[in-house]
């Protein structure tokens, strides 16, 4: 297991950028950044790290960094990285896209790259909406949300984009948090040290968004987790392990209610009892899935 001390003390995303606040993407990248030790090129298509990441001439980050365009993530690092073979360069490639990029914009690319087993590394920070067009719904918008684009509620589940990259059949694929950035950057340098396509889905609570003050990010994730609304798992070669904090939240007695999560956030506030329930029976689902997958082959997905 990581451990702080093992971090480098050296800071490949710069402070005074762009984000907003207490910015989950900024705070991943940090992490992002310290898990590789600044030794990569990051492929980054329209969203909020486009405007995080500066206006030209000025950028926080201290890596190569490539803008694209919003549905061309996956297929850009693709090329960048036969480029990059070809001139000899064992460079890791990352992909840093938003869940419009992923879930929905992007989704055709990001298949079309797992489906071939291109040899890069796809995050998804996934704050659960289009956050920095005006906070409209994505297919990664959770049941019940708030957006402007769902002034009532959505009434759709999350896409499980995390599943369907592992469909594909790939070395790698994982869940993380923000909220804890040692399992996260554990999975990014496991990610890191294989070949082929490797796929890392990590949750990221948007205050501005989601209706929360700033200073509470890492508390709403940490929520997000511990009442089973967020779970923390990896799939390496076909093979399902519950990961942190979620390896003990398979009996949902040592979950928190999923209420203390929703009434965290603003975008929740309308919601009723029959919306709540809907919720639980829908985590209570993921869960059964999850656990029937660990109990089948010994969590063989293959």
């Amino acid at each position: 297991m990581v451990t702080i001390k093992e971090l480098t003390r050296e800071e490949y995303w710069l402070p005074g950028n762009s984000s907003c606040p207490g910015c989950p993407a900024a705070l991943g990248l940090r992490m992002l950044g310290k898990a590789l030790e600044g030794k990569f090129v990051l492929v980054v298509p329209a969203s909020c790290t486009t405007v995080i990441q500066g206006i030209y001439p000025a950028t926080p980050s201290r890596v190569p960094l490539l803008n694209i365009a919003f549905a061309a993530s996956a297929s850009a690092a693709s090329g960048l990285r036969a480029a990059l073979r070809i001139r000899g360069l064992k460079v890791p490639v990352v992909v840093w896209a938003g869940d419009g990029g992923t879930a929905d914009i992007g989704l055709q690319a990001l298949s079309g790259a797992a489906e071939r087993n291109e040899d890069i590394l796809y995050i998804c920070y996934d704050n659960e909406a289009y956050q920095n067009t005006g906070i409209q719904r994505s297919g990664a918008t959770p049941y019940g949300a708030w957006t402007t684009t769902t002034p009532l509620g959505k009434r759709e589940h999350k896409k499980d984009v995390p599943m369907i990259v592992a469909a594909h059949g790939v070395p790698y694929v994982a869940t993380a948090s923000i909220a804890y950035p040692l399992d996260f950057v554990e999975k990014v340098r496991k990610a890191a040290s294989k070949s082929g396509f490797r796929y890392i889905h990590l949750h990221a609570p948007c205050p501005v968004g989601w209706r929360f003050p700033p200073s509470k990010t890492v508390e709403v994730g940490r929520l997000a987790v511990e009442t089973g609304m967020w779970i923390l798992y990896e799939i390496e070669d076909g093979v399902l392990r519950l990961t942190g904090r979620s390896r003990v939240l398979l009996d949902p007695s040592k979950r928190k209610p999923i209420e203390e999560y929703l009434r965290a956030q603003g975008r929740f506030s309308h919601l009723d009892e029959r919306d709540v329930e809907e919720l639980k029976r829908y985590v209570e689902a993921r869960w059964r899935e999850l656990k029937k997958l660990l109990e089948e082959r010994g969590g063989c997905l293959r």
